[in-house]
């Protein structure tokens, strides 16, 4: 029986079939007789969420617009079909022309969050690609990774062949180029693996190796061949207007998880929050032209039949021509049905007046994130909100109409207190009062406000990499503290609290500042039936604990320890444009809760000028 068939016979038995199929709505189809690459982009969850990701989509369309490619796409199956593929023996095959993934010649994974890491694992076993790069031969596919996850790739390392770091419109071509030229000319695989460390942005983890300290930290991360580079430099796309979009993208037969059109108005951040990375490693802000914007808001939605279009960026009320771009979608295709979405927008009077004409006020709620409580601790983060300034665009939002808000904290932040802990309750027990000062037959119902906390996990390239973390039942004890804070609140009738889960934090992040020594662990969990820990009805802590234990692993290692300024750590090698230097000196900042100002009111030196133009200010040192 062919693939094709056993296929439809298996597909009939597991949930969401369409998951499986292809032949989605503008779907790519190309001759495999007349290309020279396949290329299989994975999201290595489940097909919902992994058609949702903008970067799989620009991908997608900028390697089929090569004729020489085919750029294929493959998902993580759902436990179900899971269970029968390894039973069955079947290998995982691409969407597009249902061949197994193994016979590509390219596996293209990207990692978005470090809790899809047994998926990885998941991928290569069910494409019968050995797990260890080491071990894969001419006949298996060059396994490359990309996505923010890559900034520390050092767990992943001993699973991949390759690592892409920064925006991948920039060196996949050369990396294309250069494959097609060896294997014209018989190179083997570690003659190419050599080649493409010399290509910007290209780490091959293979080609390093790392000693090590009697304490367990890095002593030494060095090439082991003559001009294999030293650094690895991020790759940055200056000019977004002339970049690659996709204005026809894949429409899912069922629903993703963000069933809309997605329009990148830019990337970076000028706001310097020193808990998030994406905000320093997508440095410099840079802005995509508006009549092009407008211009793709007309194709997406006719290419698609989407009836709702998304802004995305960090910090949508950045961009300098949002009033204009949201007048223009509105008069354009509100009439027409047509929602809009505003993520990201900061607490002011400019991005409530756009929300209140995007927004059906009744039915919607408002989403703040002060981040912390307390002013001292938004200080320390460098938040750059005030109290005043939370409390005013409350009021300005309740004026508007609105009664339900939803607030995102986190919980320990570096320096916290047990009162800073508390704050959190009674800002929000503040932010009610403004509500019932207004006159009640002025009010639109009840007040509803929705606290929720997620634990802080400290990333590589911010000012709070040096940071400790906690254990369990530390986080936990947080999170009463603000329990037990909203319950003696005033207003306590009007709240609702939320937390996240202590473990996942924890593991989060040793998965996030881990090295090679990692990987051990990883594949004994996914051995252990470790697969969609992202996924609450999966996670399954003790399967962790288990793993590090017999890999003679330290949790507290990577997570409560202490970390000095002068430690290497394992992401060292990588430039992210955002200096070590300038982090050192945002730490020692956050330590004295002292704010720095955004990049629009002063340059920082944060190091990022080196990619020229952009919105960027800095000057020289």
């Amino acid at each position: 029986m062919n693939q094709l068939a056993l296929s439809d016979e298996i597909l009939m038995t597991v949930d969401k079939p369409a998951r499986y199929i292809g032949n989605e709505l503008n779907i790519i189809k190309k001759n495999l007789d007349e290309v020279d690459i396949r290329f299989v982009i994975c999201f290595p969850d489940v097909y919902e969420i992994g058609m949702s990701h903008l970067g799989i989509q620009i991908l997608y369309d900028m390697f089929n617009k090569r004729k020489d490619v085919y750029c294929e796409r493959v998902y993580s199956p759902w436990p179900d079909l899971h269970k029968i593929m390894k039973e069955q023996e079947i290998p995982l095959f691409s969407l597009e022309t249902q061949k197994p993934v193994k016979t590509a010649d390219f596996l293209g994974i990207t990692i978005q969050y470090e809790m899809c890491y047994t998926n990885i694992l998941q991928i290569l076993d069910l494409s019968q690609i050995p797990f260890y790069a080491r071990e894969r031969t001419g006949e298996d596919p060059i396994v490359i990774g990309g996505g923010p996850c890559v900034y520390n790739p050092e767990p992943l390392a001993d699973f991949f062949d390759l690592f892409y770091i920064g925006e991948g419109e920039t060196s996949y071509d050369a990396l294309f180029d250069l494959y097609k030229k060896m294997k014209a000319n018989g190179k083997d695989r570690s003659d190419f693996l050599f080649e493409t460390s010399k290509i910007p942005g290209i780490y091959v983890p293979s080609l390093y190796e790392v000693d090590y300290k009697e304490d367990g930290t890095i002593a030494s991360f060095q090439p082991i061949r003559e001009g294999v580079p030293q650094k690895i430099q991020k790759q940055v796309v200056m000019n977004l207007s002339d970049s690659v979009y996709p204005t026809r993208p894949l429409v899912p037969f069922i629903k993703a998880t963000q069933d809309r059109v997605v329009l990148e108005i830019q990337r970076g951040c000028i706001r310097g929050c020193r808990f998030c990375q994406a905000g320093m490693i997508y440095r410099p802000n840079r802005e995509k032209n508006i009549d092009l914007l407008k211009t793709y808001a007309y194709e997406m939605l006719k290419n698609t039949g989407h009836e709702e279009i998304s802004l995305s960026s960090l910090s949508s009320s950045d961009y300098t021509d949002l009033n204009e771009l949201v007048t223009f979608l509105i008069d354009n295709f509100k009439q027409n049905g047509v929602n809009i979405s505003l993520p990201s927008l900061r607490i002011d009077a400019f991005s409530l007046d756009v929300m209140s004409k995007v927004q059906d006020i009744r039915k919607s709620s408002l989403t703040f994130a002060p981040e912390a409580g307390s002013q001292r601790m938004r200080d320390v983060i460098n938040k750059g909100l005030t109290e005043e300034v939370i409390l005013d665009g409350a009021k300005l939002a309740f004026d508007g109409g609105w009664q339900k808000v939803k607030l995102y904290f986190m919980l320990g932040l570096p320096t916290e207190t047990e009162e800073d802990m508390r704050a959190i309750a009674e800002l929000a027990n503040k932010i009610a009062v403004r509500y019932y000062e207004i006159p009640k037959e002025q009010r639109n119902g009840k007040c509803q406000i929705t606290i929720s906390t997620s634990f802080f996990v400290p990333k590589p390239f911010t000012p709070f990499q040096w940071a400790k973390m906690y254990d369990r039942d530390s986080y936990l004890a947080r999170a009463k503290v603000v329990n037990d804070a909203v319950k003696a609140q005033l207003n306590r009738k009007s709240i609702k609290y939320n937390w996240h889960e202590a473990d996942v934090t924890v593991l989060e992040g040793i998965l996030a500042r881990g090295d090679r020594k990692i990987a051990q662990a990883l594949l004994k969990v996914y051995e252990k039936g470790g697969i969609f820990d992202a996924w609450t009805e999966f996670f399954d802590n003790s399967r962790w604990i288990e793993a590090f234990e017999e890999c003679g692993i330290d949790m507290d290692f990577y997570t409560t320890r202490e970390r000095s300024l002068d430690e290497i750590f394992p992401w060292d090698f990588i430039d992210a444009g955002v200096s070590k230097e300038f982090l050192a000196r945002e730490w020692n900042n956050a330590m004295a809760a002292k704010v720095t100002p955004n990049c629009r009111m002063k340059c920082s030196a944060c190091g990022s000028m080196r990619f020229k133009g952009g919105v960027c200010y800095e000057d020289k040192n």
